[in-house]
């Protein structure tokens, strides 16, 4: 019997962010492992015209939870959506939603948060760290609450190049932020943005570091844990290999590259890629949440669940399975789904050339205009080389996690607890995982039909010629521009020519000695 599954049947769970890509996976594994469980809170927002409910009955439709309906059929029952909003004050909760949030909760999963690195800073600061700030001050309020886990990123310092499970003090207080985010003017915030968050690439790495400080500054007498998850990527094992639902982490890049618009990045092919499975991470913050309960450690435990330490995979061995695998099943036209967005979260990097991706998006926006349709594919990639402009900091680095505490949880679970609850990356095999992505990608995120993979081959083709033939007519171009300019260039050219007519010329003449 598990004894992580047994803690939490009967409790009364309230989980933040849980319409997110974790927040969806934390509440399959909680239902699935522990169906008895009483009630799961979950903050909602109205969205593109759909209430809460509404939202809660398209993600219980979703594919994740079908083997949650089997062992739980009245999962909707025990889901208690609350409108709220985090970027108003209490969150906009009615009264009598939060005396029952109050009286009820037992345990908190903080995994709210935004994750775009491009969000101005009042945003990600509202988001990131006041939104931290007040639901602490609403668990200190919570009679019965038992756990607090706060979700953080292993990149909150990513300007060390050794980072120690420790919160890593800021140049300047949170409250001082917090306050001065009120009354400041857009100008004047984006004009200092670049002094507040110093050497840490953006906005959002900055405020998830605040946020750690306001957990350490205002947790009282609160029983809290950190996790620090790196990059989180389609699920490994649970419910089913391959399960991603949005752009976040590699997804966007695998899109970008499986649809053709990505041929080449600048990136550090020996760099860790520190990617980890979505369900390994809800495994360890389901398991840290049991821990901190029963255990109740002295002081707040931060978990790194980070991949690099104990089974890396750099990203120049996981740029050639995806390519391998979109040799065999590769992924259909691009823009027969034009909701998708592929601009705003894709991990990647600079294109080595941007004019050679910039002229082809141009060609092809004239053949469909030409065609009566309508040209986006110059915005797109415009966009495109802007979102990954901000990411190549993480792709031509590798960073050192201390993972002393992980270590310690993993070895105070039972063998059954390390079977149901398993965050051992040790056991994954990166080739597997990868050809799953990029599989779960095409099925679950692009809906993509698998009866469509002899056409997206041709596809696939016909992308890479029109590439090849402009990176040739591109390099003749500039040749001949060499040439006229260069007389050096014009003895190197007669020269080649030269070399080339002789070696013709005495190939030909053995041919017709032998004969």
């Amino acid at each position: 019997m598990s004894m992580i599954a047994a803690f939490y049947g009967g409790k009364s769970i309230l989980i933040t962010g849980a319409t997110g890509f974790m927040g969806k996976v934390l509440m399959e594994k909680l239902f699935r492992t522990s169906p008895d469980l009483k009630v799961v809170y979950i903050l909602v927002r109205t969205k593109a015209g759909q209430t809460t409910q509404q939202r809660v009955f398209q993600i219980l439709n979703s594919k994740l939870f079908e083997k949650v309906k089997e062992v739980c059929p009245n999962v909707h029952e025990k889901i208690r959506a609350i409108y709220a909003d985090l970027n108003q004050n209490d969150f906009a909760i009615s009264k009598e939603d939060m005396q029952e949030l109050l009286s009820c909760t037992n345990i908190i999963f903080h995994c709210a948060a935004t994750v775009r690195f491009d969000d101005p800073l009042r945003h990600a600061v509202q988001l990131n760290v006041t939104a931290t700030q007040q639901l602490l001050l609403m668990a200190s309020q919570m009679p019965k609450l038992e756990a607090f886990i706060h979700i953080s990123t292993a990149f909150s310092n990513c300007n060390l190049k050794h980072i120690d499970e420790v919160i890593y003090p800021c140049p300047v207080e949170p409250k001082k932020i917090i306050d001065s985010m009120e009354w400041l003017d857009d100008a004047i915030i984006d004009e200092i943005t670049p002094k507040l968050i110093g050497d840490r690439p953006n906005t959002y790495t900055y405020t998830k570091a605040l946020g750690e400080m306001v957990v350490q500054q205002e947790s009282g007498n609160l029983n809290i844990a950190i996790i620090r998850p790196s990059i989180v990527g389609a699920t490994w094992q649970e419910p089913f290999p391959g399960w991603v639902d949005n752009l976040n982490g590699p997804s966007g890049l695998i899109i970008a590259a499986g649809k053709g618009f990505l041929r080449s990045i600048r990136a550090t092919p020996m760099a860790v890629a520190d990617l980890i499975p979505v369900d390994t991470v809800v495994n360890l913050t389901l398991a840290v949440g049991w821990y901190t309960a029963v255990h109740r450690p002295k002081s707040t435990l931060i978990y790194h669940c980070t991949s690099g330490n104990f089974n890396p995979c750099n990203w120049g061995k996981m740029g050639f399975q995806v390519l391998a695998t979109f040799e065999k099943v590769p992924f259909e036209k691009a823009f027969r789904r034009p909701n998708a967005d592929f601009t705003s979260n894709i991990i990647t990097s600079q294109y080595w050339n941007a004019v050679s991706h910039r002229a082809p998006a141009i060609i092809y926006d004239f053949y469909l205009r030409l065609t009566g349709r309508k040209p986006r594919m110059t915005k797109l990639m415009n966009r495109l080389l802007r979102t990954v402009s901000m990411l190549e900091y993480f792709v031509n680095r590798s960073w050192e996690w201390s993972t002393y505490n992980t270590e310690m949880l993993m070895s105070e679970l039972s063998p059954e607890d390390q079977r149901v609850f398993n965050f051992d990356v040790r056991q994954l095999n990166w080739l597997e995982y990868i050809e799953n992505y990029v599989l779960g990608v095409k099925k679950y995120l692009l809906k993509e039909d698998m009866a469509g993979i002899p056409e997206a081959k041709q596809h696939l083709r016909r992308l890479r010629n029109i590439h090849y033939l402009f990176n040739t007519a591109l390099f003749l171009i500039a040749w001949r521009l060499l040439i006229a300019r260069s007389q050096m260039a014009r003895n190197v050219w007669f020269f080649i020519v030269s070399f080339c007519y002789k070696f013709l010329s005495y190939f030909r003449a053995s041919s017709t000695l032998k004969v």
